[in-house]
């Protein structure tokens, strides 16, 4: 059954523990949010010189590759906080050890992306709901290397519910964090669309800025989005650990081996 999560007394104790962190939470997330600019940026350049993905072979592909090896990272980022979480030291390395079992990754990143927009097509709200109750899908996988995919999506499944509204609300709890992070990006954003738009309402040609220029806006707007959530993200995780832990207690399904794991076997276990 779930329980009524203390948010806030949570979000202090994952702060605090931080603070005692071995190797430096900002140094860390610095580390991955400099790799995925990097990788954004590569897709960017490859995408450059065509204005519809689908018109580039080239950057289709690496738009894919940029994606699914920016999910491989992030998984690195989760063990990261996890050991983080257990008081054992995890290095600037263990950004990579998603690595390991990549294909298990990526092949879960995959299945997650097909369920929810097969569930977006049916409404917007049926999509959002899929998104929570996949939400725990990847700490599986963290958890346990050894988990096949759809087991980690119909574990997630069954921990999130009676969950979703909570994280939901610790969304919400970080929102002014990220509008302040993408606040630039959405500005420039804003500003180029209101040029287009002023120029077809005007019957006038516009025209793009120089690639120096949109070169420097994107740099400056990835760098402030780096800065701000340097002050977050490792909190952010560290607090939605926090839910994962207890919606495991409560739920009774974890990805380990054991009387657990036996007893969730032993009940329905669908995605849908």
């Amino acid at each position: 059954m779930a329980e009524l999560i203390d948010r806030p007394a949570l979000k202090a104790e994952m702060k605090e523990l931080l603070r005692s962190a071995q190797v430096s939470p900002k140094g860390f997330v610095g580390l991955y949010l400099l790799l995925l600019m990097a990788l954004n940026m590569v897709n960017s350049l490859a995408s450059s010189g065509s204005p519809v993905t689908y018109g580039n072979p080239l950057g289709s592909f690496v738009n894919i590759l940029t994606s699914l090896l920016g999910v491989v990272l992030q998984i690195g980022f989760i063990l990261y906080c996890m050991d983080i979480r257990r008081g054992i030291r995890a290095g600037y390395l263990t950004l990579f050890d998603g690595f390991s079992f990549a294909g298990r990754v990526i092949g879960l990143a995959i299945l997650q992306y097909v369920f929810i927009f097969l569930w977006s097509l049916l409404f917007f709200i049926p999509g959002i709901v899929a998104t929570y109750s996949y939400r725990f899908a990847y700490l599986n996988l963290c958890e346990n290397p050894e988990l096949g995919c759809l087991e980690a999506l119909a574990m997630s499944k069954r921990q999130t519910l009676g969950y979703k509204g909570q994280l939901f609300a610790l969304d919400l709890s970080y929102l002014g964090w990220l509008v302040l992070a993408y606040l630039p990006s959405t500005l420039w954003v804003a500003y180029v669309f209101s040029q287009i738009t002023t120029a077809y309402i005007t019957g006038t040609a516009y025209t793009l800025p120089s690639t120096g220029v949109s070169f420097t806006i994107s740099l400056f707007c990835s760098l402030w989005t780096v800065a701000v959530q340097l002050f977050y993200l490792a909190s952010y995780q560290c607090t939605e650990l926090g839910y994962y832990e207890i919606a495991k207690r409560t739920s009774g399904v974890s990805p380990n081996f054991g009387s657990e794991r036996q007893e969730w076997d032993n009940e329905d276990s669908g995605l849908f």
